[in-house]
């Protein structure tokens, strides 16, 4: 995922968030993106999912201002 930065840095800050400390994850967010652990691949799947969501927000807002 290190050619899209933004959404690293997406899934980057719901890690931290969702994971503050070591009593919730093991590891720090690199240290989980190169070991591929299942806390990373929930943060990545969250960015996704926030990111469709605000595509499909975004794209609404652009149709009702050309209406």
């Amino acid at each position: 995922m290190q050619h899209d930065l933004q959404l690293r840095a997406a899934a980057r800050a719901i890690y931290e968030n969702v994971y503050p400390s070591e009593e919730w994850a093991p590891v720090t967010f690199d240290q989980a993106e190169r070991f591929g652990t299942v806390h990373y691949r929930q943060a990545v799947g969250a960015a996704q999912e926030a990111r469709s969501v605000l595509v499909a927000r975004y794209e609404q807002l652009l149709f009702a201002a050309i209406l």
